[in-house]
């Protein structure tokens, strides 16, 4: 069974470049995973310079909702599997830019995910934003986005041996004596 591992923190805290350092490191194959979707200019620039940016050797994956299905899929035991980022992944189910949030989509493929990730042999490190120590937001489904990535966060890390919170690019870690991976 590997050790998964879940980064998380503020927006611009460094998350994703702790990632990508601890993928430098790993001596076997690397996968990236993908969640964005171009929505919008800003957002296809902000693809583009991670793209750009990214080392050639890793192997990226772009998985904007089948997520379970693209780890199952890059499951290797050798290999580490970066996931970036679980913010944006729920929120193209919640809250998309188009269309209505598919919530028993969500449900399906978050229990499909949950289940999934006691038995993958590759090491997995999940990316996600902490956007719980805000102002709570006045919307009714922002809230509701708010709690949801709150409760993922929490069933993420139960099922991590590793958590990191980056705080002004600096991550503070903790090994998880005992990871739930019920």
């Amino acid at each position: 069974m590997s050790v998964h591992h879940l980064i998380v923190g503020g927006q611009r805290s460094g998350k994703s470049r702790q990632a990508e350092a601890l993928a430098l490191r790993w001596t076997g194959p690397v996968t990236v995973v993908a969640t964005a979707l171009p929505a919008d200019d800003e957002m296809r620039a902000r693809i583009a310079h991670h793209r750009a940016t990214r080392p050639a050797h890793f192997c990226t994956r772009e998985a904007p909702f089948a997520l379970s299905q693209t780890l199952a899929e890059a499951d290797d035991p050798q290999g580490l599997v970066v996931v970036d980022c679980l913010t944006l992944w729920l929120v193209n189910w919640l809250m998309p830019m188009t269309g209505e949030p598919q919530l028993a989509g969500w449900a399906n493929e978050r229990a499909a995910l949950l289940a999934l990730l006691p038995r993958l042999r590759a090491q997995v490190v999940f990316v996600s934003n902490e956007v719980g120590w805000g102002v709570s937001p006045l919307g009714r489904e922002a809230r509701a986005y708010v709690d949801e990535l709150g409760r993922l966060n929490q069933d993420i890390a139960r099922r991590c041996g590793q958590l990191t919170l980056m705080v002004a690019g600096q991550p503070w870690t903790r090994l998880v004596e005992d990871p739930s991976h019920a």
